[in-house]
């Protein structure tokens, strides 16, 4: 176990205390736990890039911890009715796809999928609209103007979801003929 996948299983284990806190509305716990976790993340990326600590474990484990927490934010948030229902649907259904594309590959190609630019820039996107989302709770200032910013940034996280969904699905696609020749 190399530092990389410690700082992922670090994740994991701040998911259901993020989780509570975001429900009991401890907004300064959940903003401060959820920014840990996006440091930990950019943490474990750069040193396993650095030191040649990339592992098949640390490409599959690292974008599901981060995949549980922005889930376990945004169920939470729809619970909470402070963003809509459809967003958690459109990123879970992208989630199980990309899994389900994932798996495939790995069982029919033993490939493991790994991030790209527009995946990586889809969960910055996504992270920042959270914490909005999150901070503008934090401040109690549920009005127009605040619902307005926060449809604006969950808007944008759901186009850059959907982009990125796009983006990979025309890489799978891509591989699956590459290997299919």
């Amino acid at each position: 176990m190399n530092i990389p996948n410690i700082l992922t299983l670090i994740r994991f284990c701040l998911v259901p205390v993020f989780g509570y806190c975001l429900y009991n509305e401890q907004f300064v716990a959940a903003v401060i736990l959820f920014v840990v976790a996006c440091a930990t993340d950019i943490l474990d990326g750069v040193i396993a890039r650095k030191f040649n600590l990339i592992t098949s474990f640390g490409k599959l484990a690292d974008p599901l911890a981060d995949k549980l927490m922005q889930l376990t934010a945004l169920a939470i948030l729809s619970m909470q009715s402070v963003i809509p229902l459809p967003v958690l649907i459109i990123v879970l259904a992208k989630e199980i796809f990309m899994i389900a594309g994932s798996v495939l590959l790995y069982k029919r190609i033993n490939f493991v999928v790994q991030a790209n630019w527009y995946g990586k820039m889809t969960t910055v996107i996504f992270s920042l609209a959270i914490v909005m989302t999150i901070v503008l709770q934090l401040e109690r200032m549920i009005n127009t103007y605040t619902n307005v910013l926060i449809n604006m940034f969950v808007f944008i996280a759901v186009f850059s979801t959907l982009f990125s969904f796009f983006m990979y699905s025309m890489e799978f696609r891509k591989i699956t003929n590459e290997k299919a020749r």
